[in-house]
């Protein structure tokens, strides 16, 4: 082992854990303590005021300005007396991270000194610098301007000694440059599309908000290793590195007894989220070596986004404090399981009632049925857009390997609900008779108690339903959940708003209504029969039968980007007024260039390595080699000499040939580069690293990965598998 290995894995290894003493307060006690929620808007707002940013809140009714001078009155005093002495505009620019600008409470009182300020205007809005985030040539240089603007449905939360004001971010001319503003829009798109369908079975019905349940799968690596792997330091993962003779093989990791300093690291991080609100409530060890997970009970989606952006930003901060990094990226290990960032979805009323859970009535189950259908339809007409939405450069290291779901939607029921499905399509109508108020009579004896408890899971399902809602298990472990949630959420909207015209049209014609209703669910159980499967998503078999029902099966990342143009997205996205054709385009742009510029740094940073370490390293321990060789032919004669070098010498033809190759391979991925950097269009140059730069980057790595196993483990420089995944 190099003397740079040894020493930074010995430091890993004589590392204590960080003890965190737990605060004396119950959990309960002090969650929320930084955050601008209603019990602080109710102490430090008047009652008019409060009445107003509640509803607002609720049923988004407008706030003036008046309002919001008050409202930011009693923010400011509240974050004062926390000892807060600055504020910011908190948005989610399309970086997949968040962006933050901090100001002072301070303005000049006219008479030499200085007092603390915060008005109305400051909270409601500010100027970010549009042309510095990406936006896809919507805006220039030298047409800098943008727009945050507060979303008073998130609340304001406290972090350090800065009040953080959660905003959406927009041009100047108007179009979205993040992800809440699209995001705002599609929850409110199916909100109006759910409260119309649910007025056929509840006229009380007044609003339906989506929910999301993250479940964040991440590494952590000790600090000094991580320091030690320029690859992991400058992308976030391992770019070469042979898989240790021991990984995940014997599932002893899973749900296992969690390592002192992690668990220590953990409860800091929960210590500190819940004073943010957070409700963090599940953690464990996850499949893979040094892997974890992470959950909160759900929330509502808006809101469960950001705090899935806040609870990223505090993992990043408080590993350090414990010695390690955190690994978002979602496969940062070759060979083991990625990580992802399963969310579990679902629709619920106002009245208490979850959408995608049965009911105890027929009427219910038939309202069940109803939303599980039309979001089955949903998945359906927009399967190819719903991958895009999770697709990314690191994602597709990950989908399709090691329990991560493939690169096909499809969605996965379970036996009970499947059956209840079939027997509806092959009903006829007159077999099913009306209940009158108590709701229409299935003919199928146990609807009422279906899917009380059991679904079985499928981990290859990308799309799998669980009980009382959807798990979208392809989200990536460092994405923003808002690209799948807004696309999914206005997939839904819009085809609600299909249902709903179809069965008017046939009430309208003399349909009772739940016959009407029945008859559209029919149609509908038939038409989108493809995005229903059940079996191993893994299986040639499926990729074959998957392509015969005309699922959207791409694996270029560039190209299923593309799925965002079709004439059927930009209609979806512009009925339900979430993105418009510009926005789209504008999108697509910023997808290309990222998926080129993380390509393009890996292949620099290989580069960079295989150069400055892996071929030295080969290359001094092929020379003691071959002065091996030469001693022998001194020391011995020549047949012996010959016979106890002859392993020497296919060693040292090995080196020669692997690092001539890596040589040759890293010179021509140069020279391709320069060639695809050339392209001017951005989908046509993403689509040239995809096609020509990532292969060589598999095919380089291949050969560096065969020399670790040869080359003297005291002259390697790089931390191996071994180190990387085994530190306690």
């Amino acid at each position: 082992m190099s003397k740079l290995r040894f020493r930074v894995v010995e430091e890993a290894f004589q590392k204590k854990a960080v003890e965190v003493t737990p605060p004396k307060e119950r959990p309960s006690d002090f969650f929320g303590q930084n955050v601008f929620n209603r019990a602080k808007m109710f102490k430090y707002l008047p009652e008019k005021t409060y009445e107003k940013i509640v509803d607002c809140i609720d049923n988004g009714t407008p706030l003036d300005g008046d309002t919001a001078d008050v409202v930011a009155t009693g923010m400011k005093k509240w974050a004062i007396e926390m000892g807060v002495t600055h504020y910011t505009h908190w948005f989610h620019p399309l970086t997949e991270g968040t962006a933050e600008k901090h100001d002072a409470f301070v303005v000049h009182d006219g008479k030499g000194g200085m007092v603390e300020e915060f008005s109305g205007k400051l909270l409601i809005q500010q100027e970010p610098d549009a042309s510095s985030f990406p936006n896809g040539g919507i805006r220039n240089t030298f047409e800098a301007r943008g727009y945050s603007a507060w979303d008073p449905s998130s609340p304001a939360f406290i972090v350090g000694d800065t009040l953080c004001i959660p905003t959406i971010f927009i041009a100047y001319t108007g179009e979205s440059l993040d992800y809440k503003a699209p995001l705002l829009r599609a929850l409110e798109a199916v909100n109006k599309a759910a409260v119309d369908v649910c007025h056929y079975f509840n006229p009380d019905v007044k609003k339906v908000s989506a929910y999301l349940g993250w479940e964040q799968e991440y590494f952590l690596v000790d600090e000094g290793l991580y320091a030690a792997r320029p690859d992991l330091l400058l992308t976030g993962r391992t770019l070469m590195g042979h898989e240790s003779s021991k990984n995940q093989q014997l599932e002893d990791h899973y749900f296992g007894a969690i390592p002192t300093r992690v668990l220590e690291f953990m409860k800091d991080l929960e210590i500190e989220a819940l004073k943010l609100g957070i409700p963090v409530k599940t953690r464990h060890n996850e499949v893979a070596p040094n892997q974890f997970e992470l959950a909160p009970i759900y929330e509502e989606c808006n809101l469960a986004n950001d705090h899935n952006l806040l609870i990223m930003a505090l993992m990043r901060k408080i590993a350090r404090k414990h010695g390690f990094r955190v690994l978002l990226h979602e496969k940062p290990f070759k060979g083991i399981n990625g990580s992802g960032k399963h969310n579990n979805w679902s629709l619920g009323t106002n009245t208490g009632i979850m959408l995608m859970s049965p009911g105890k009535t027929p009427e219910d189950n038939l309202r069940f049925v109803t939303f599980i259908v039309n979001v089955l339809m949903a998945v359906y007409r927009h399967n190819g857009l719903l991958k895009a939405s999770i697709s990314s450069a690191t994602n597709a290291h990950r989908l399709g390997a090691n329990e991560a779901p493939p690169a096909i939607i499809s969605s996965f029921l379970g036996a009970q609900l499947t059956q209840v499905l079939d027997h509806l399509e092959k009903s006829e109508p007159e077999n099913l008779m009306l209940a009158g108020k108590q709701g229409m009579n299935l003919g199928i004896s146990r609807i009422p108690e279906i899917l009380i408890d059991n679904t079985d899971r499928n981990r290859t399902s990308p799309f799998a339903f669980t009980g009382n809602r959807f798990e979208f298990r392809a989200v990536g472990s460092e994405a923003n959940c808002a690209s799948a949630m807004m696309v999914l959420n206005a997939a839904v909207a819009e085809q609600l708003k299909i249902f709903k015209e179809e069965v008017d049209g046939k009430i309208a014609s003399g349909k009772e209504k739940f016959a009407a209703i029945l008859e559209v669910l029919r149609k509908e159980i038939k038409e989108c029969k493809p995005i229903h499967f059940e079996g191993n998503g893994y299986s040639e078999e499926w990729k074959a039968e998957a392509t015969r029902r005309g699922l959207d099966c791409e694996t270029s990342v560039p190209v299923i980007f593309d799925n965002y143009l079709n004439d059927s997205s930009i209609k979806m996205f512009e009925s339900t007024g979430v993105l418009t054709r510009k926005e789209l385009e504008a999108r697509n742009e910023v997808k290309w260039e990222t998926y080129t510029k993380k390509i393009q740094i890996e292949a620099r940073v290989l580069g960079d390595l295989t150069m400055n370490h892996i071929i030295p390293t080969a290359t001094q321990y092929q020379t003691s080699l071959i002065d091996n060789v030469y001693k022998m032919k001194d020391l011995f004669p020549s047949e012996k000499a010959a016979s106890l070098s002859s392993r020497n010498l296919e060693i040292i033809e090995d080196i020669a040939n692997r690092t001539n190759y890596i040589k040759v391979r890293v010179d021509e991925m140069v020279e391709a580069r320069k060639v695809a950097n050339k392209i001017e269009d951005e989908r046509s140059k993403a689509v040239a690293y995809h096609d020509i730069i990532v292969p060589m980057l598999e095919e380089i790595r291949y050969h560096i990965d065969k020399l670790e196993l040869v080359v003297d483990d005291q002259l390697w420089t790089l931390p191996k598998y071994r180190e990387l995944l085994f530190i306690r």
